[in-house]
């Protein structure tokens, strides 16, 4: 069901600014009622890096950290994140970092907010803030972090699981646009411990691919 179908998601379209920057989306931002996850969320999380990046990372959404702090990528699965860009050799400030989704879902127990995956719902409603990061930002490159990522920007017939470190370009409504899939890196966190490293190293890798494009 559209998300203009649902009271509860009415979709962020009536609060996004047209041609606007991107430090004008961000104080827009703060007013969006498009979906429901703004009332329990502390903040909305929209973005962080230069407005003109080459390279744009786009993960799922923010985190009980992010949410609290109010910019992505601050938690654990962000500092992995980081150091997997400084071993590449990419100037974070040359890296414009945002999500798919800008409030954080979570299910409250006891004390502890439990990350849930957005619904289909929640990305619908929340995609035209996406959109317009991508026409202000104009990146050469977009790295979609996990599954939620890849199918929001790849749609369902790109997996994660089998195109992560490869270069796709497709088309959009910005126009042709290249993509560098990869897993997100909480994903490395989640899994046994005996395992990280090598599974950073294949992160690093995907990322490795992003950065040879980049300089083609």
């Amino acid at each position: 069901m559209p998300a203009a179908d649902d009271p509860q998601r009415p979709g962020a379209g009536r609060w996004v600014p047209e041609d606007a920057s991107v430090s004008r989306l961000r104080d827009a931002a703060e007013a969006c009622r498009g979906c429901e996850l703004w009332q329990p969320a502390t903040q909305v999380v929209f973005s962080t890096g230069s407005p003109h990046a080459r390279l744009m990372m786009v993960g799922e959404q923010p985190g009980n950290k992010e949410d609290q702090q109010g910019e992505p990528f601050v938690g654990p699965a962000g500092a992995l994140l980081h150091r997997a860009i400084d071993e590449v050799g990419i100037d974070p400030a040359e890296v414009y970092l945002t999500n798919a989704v800008k409030h954080f879902r979570f299910e409250q127990r006891g004390k502890r907010r439990i990350h849930q995956t957005p619904e289909l719902g929640n990305l619908v409603a929340c995609r035209p803030w996406l959109d317009a990061e991508l026409a202000a930002v104009d990146p050469e490159l977009i790295v979609p972090l996990g599954a939620t990522a890849v199918r929001v920007l790849l749609g369902p017939d790109v997996r994660v699981t089998k195109q992560r470190g490869q270069l796709i370009t497709q088309d959009t409504p910005q126009g042709a646009r290249r993509f560098v899939p990869t897993v997100h890196p909480s994903s490395i966190l989640r899994g046994p411990s005996s395992a990280r490293h090598e599974a950073f190293e294949a992160f690093v890798a995907d990322l490795r691919v992003a950065v040879r494009a980049l300089t083609r």
